[in-house]
């Protein structure tokens, strides 16, 4: 409006990039912003590109105050006829009248403004004509009628107008409709705002000085830093010259649209930057690891690493065990086949993966989860959104618990998919294969020593001679190979255990690591990423709403 604010707003941002920023904030923060701060601000951003539209070179400046301000009579005296009527009743005026400087009537403006009462202003002095070409004065109703239209019509208007004047009188300067309702109410718009102390013949000197001081600190404490206050009279004319070359200072300056809107802009989002947060909290590793330990828990990992460290000794006993006792292992459980999580064949024979197991069985048979871990994933959920929710207003703080919180009875089902889609199994360790051949290799001395016996055995009985049997000092070779084959046997199935118990543990090792992450996906997924994406919200919130703040500073 002034020089100083014309030359600040070349380093702001740019009036439609703020609108723009308002409109994003709102649309990131959703629920989570006020609703009627949100709905203004949408309502501002609306006006910025409807009012841009129509500007047309005009400012519009609205005279407006409390029954018996006389601000009709001043507005009469500025346009320099009598066009608003003047008189005892009240109230006088009902609806917006403009008048118009200017060869353009504005009539698309003033249809936007809603303004149907309407003068030309054509028929005064040229430098008047001049210095007010392009403004739009309006004359609007009393903002403390007691007929409720016409207040609503008043303020519906003030939410357009250009630049504000109010206009008081000795009587009611300090009145709390005036202060607390619409000077207060604007005081973000302090830039485009204009008081007036009218009827100023009605004091001596002194008294005009002493109300006029007293309305500027009233006016200090609406929240206007700097008040521009006026005296005027509209029935002698005193200060109507100088309220006239004020406002032809704000209409030769092409800006006080554009202030307004800035005006707007900024004070939106400074209503709305209260409801979001400086900065986003930080959340991660303790609360994240603490909830695939519940969630593990939930899905019944242990259960499952305990299968697979007995499925994989009953495995290794099949490769690695004594030859004449492996058949015995046909009779054992099979841990992971009572979950469902063993290798399957198909009825062509191809051998399917764990990953196909969900579609050939449905799911698997993992025991659902106890209350207690139901109630750990509860617990452990619960700390992620307080964690994430540290130093966010309430409405967001709420937000991102309730994002914490995986909604749905499928959680269960996702974490059993989680576990069925994970690989159990790994290649079978070369060490099986060098016992197994061990163990064939004991095991055949061990059976050719009795067969040996049997020869032997048979041969006697049928009286045959033989030579005389070898000897390992005094212990016969067959006897050696089968006693030493079967001890040798024995002894390799004790020293398999030992490295089965050892492999056995490095499997689920392996295998741990592979469900924590697929349990940290569905933990991902589940709670991690909409707690991610309430915060993203409200970043971008923030960060729009800066811009947009900016806008005005």
């Amino acid at each position: 409006m002034t020089t100083s604010t014309t030359a600040a707003a070349g380093s702001l941002t740019p009036l439609p990039t703020g609108a723009e920023a308002l409109l994003a904030a709102v649309s990131a923060g959703g629920d989570q912003l006020p609703a009627p701060a949100r709905d203004q601000a949408a309502a501002i951003a609306a006006r910025v590109a409807e009012r841009s539209r129509i500007a047309g070179g005009h400012t519009v400046v609205a005279l407006a105050g409390a029954t018996g301000s006389g601000k009709s009579s001043l507005f009469n005296a500025l346009v320099g006829a009598s066009v608003a009527e003047v008189g005892a009743r009240r109230p006088i005026t009902s609806t917006p009248h403009a008048a118009v400087w200017g060869a353009d009537p504005g009539a698309e403006l003033l249809d936007w403004l809603g303004v149907g009462r309407r003068h030309r202003v054509v028929d005064v002095a040229p430098e008047i004509f001049g210095a007010l070409g392009g403004l739009v004065l309006l004359d609007l109703p009393d903002f403390d009628s007691r007929v409720v239209e016409h207040r609503s019509e008043a303020s519906r208007v003030l939410d357009l107008v250009d630049l504000f004047i109010w206009v008081t009188d000795p009587q009611k300067y300090a009145d709390a409709v005036l202060h607390d309702e619409f000077v207060a109410a604007r005081s973000a718009l302090a830039a485009v705002t204009i008081v007036v102390l009218n009827h100023a013949d009605a004091l001596t000197p002194a008294g005009l000085r002493q109300c006029h001081d007293d309305l500027v600190r009233l006016l200090r404490a609406d929240g206007l830093a700097d008040p521009e206050v006026i005296v005027t009279s509209a029935r002698t004319g005193y200060g109507v010259p100088q309220l006239r070359q004020r406002i032809s200072a704000v209409v030769a300056g092409h800006t006080a649209a554009e202030d307004r809107l800035r005006a707007d802009v900024g004070a939106a989002a400074a209503a709305l930057r209260a409801s979001v947060a400086d900065t986003e909290p930080e959340f991660g590793d303790p609360a994240s690891a603490r909830l695939v330990d519940a969630l593990s828990r939930a899905a019944g990992v242990p259960v499952v690493l305990k299968a697979l460290e007995q499925d994989y000794i009953r495995e290794s006993v099949g490769h690695t065990g004594w030859v004449f006792t492996r058949w015995s292992r046909a009779f054992s459980p099979e841990p992971l086949k009572r979950l469902r999580l063993d290798r399957v064949e198909t009825r062509d024979g191809i051998p399917v993966g764990e990953t196909d197991i969900r579609a050939v069985l449905g799911r698997s048979s993992i025991p659902p989860p106890s209350p207690a871990a139901r109630a750990d994933v509860d617990l452990a959920t619960r700390e992620v959104g307080r964690s994430a929710a540290q130093g966010l207003p309430k409405l967001w703080a709420r937000a991102v618990t309730e994002a914490a919180q995986p909604a749905g009875a499928d959680l269960h089902d996702e974490l059993d998919r989680a576990i069925v889609g994970t690989p159990l199994r790994a290649p079978a360790p070369r060490w099986w294969q060098v016992f197994d051949v061990m163990q064939w290799l004991v095991a055949a001395v061990a059976v050719a020593g009795l067969l040996w016996y049997l020869v032997l055995a048979v041969a006697g009985w049928l009286q045959f001679a033989l030579p005389e049997v070898p000897r390992w000092g005094i212990v016969p070779y067959p006897f050696v190979m089968l006693g030493g084959g079967l001890l040798a046997g024995l002894l390799l199935t004790a020293a398999a255990r030992v490295f089965s118990r050892a492999g056995a543990r490095r499997r689920r090792a392996l295998v741990e690591g592979r469900l924590r992450t697929a349990i940290a996906a569905v933990a991902e997924r589940r709670v991690i990423d909409p707690v991610a994406r309430v915060l993203a919200r409200h970043r971008l919130a923030r960060e729009q709403l800066d811009l947009a703040r900016s806008c005005s500073h």
